[in-house]
């Protein structure tokens, strides 16, 4: 049975990719050199769920699944901005940038969805829901002092509001990963009501 590596995320608008891209190549002009392994940005994205290897036959099952969990809510607007590092600044693993959305609708989404595919044997996350887009990973060869300074990078880094956009749609996809990095296919989009 073939099995297919996937995800359920929300795609962003050109907009906010842009502004990731300045910033990512500020960022990259400051951080120690050869310290952080940058995301390709091209094909960022908002990830809602990790489901891992999913057996090819169950794609169609997930995506009603999916279409379950977005009965009901609405398109709704999220913004983009605020620097940080998991799990913390002294020890910087992952550069991000933060997701603001203040109606409460987008952790409503995230937990229909992880309710309704739950069942078909996906778990719950046991950590809380941390909306974020992922700009870079520290390399494990980085030195302490390199990540001391990443962190400091972070910390005096004011990055103010990047962009907002309007969600109107949910995505099942589909990653592939290269040697030249993940390749990301939608397998199907879900419309919220009024998308």
């Amino acid at each position: 049975m073939e099995k297919i590596r996937t995800f359920i995320a929300i795609e962003l608008d050109e907009s906010i990719k842009d502004g990731l891209t300045k910033l990512q190549e500020r960022l990259k002009g400051k951080a120690p050199r050869g310290s952080v392994r940058w995301v390709r940005l091209e094909g960022i994205h908002l990830t809602l769920k990790f489901l891992g290897d999913v057996p090819a036959d169950q794609i169609e099952e997930i995506t009603r699944a999916l279409q379950k969990s977005c009965q009901g809510f609405a398109s709704f607007s999220l913004s983009c901005g605020g620097l940080g590092c998991f799990p913390n600044l002294k020890r910087p693993r992952v550069m991000w940038v933060g997701i603001q959305e203040e109606t409460g609708t987008l952790a409503q989404l995230q937990k229909a969805i992880e309710e309704n595919v739950t069942p078909l044997g996906y778990p719950a996350e046991k950590r809380k829901f941390s909306p974020h887009l992922t700009l870079g990973r520290v390399q494990k060869r980085a030195s302490s002092g390199d990540q001391r300074r990443l962190g400091e990078l972070v910390e005096a880094s004011e990055i103010g509001m990047l962009g907002q956009m309007e969600v109107r749609s949910v995505n099942l996809m589909r990653s592939d990963l290269r040697p030249s990095g993940a390749v990301y296919t939608r397998l199907a989009e879900v419309e919220l009501e009024g998308g």
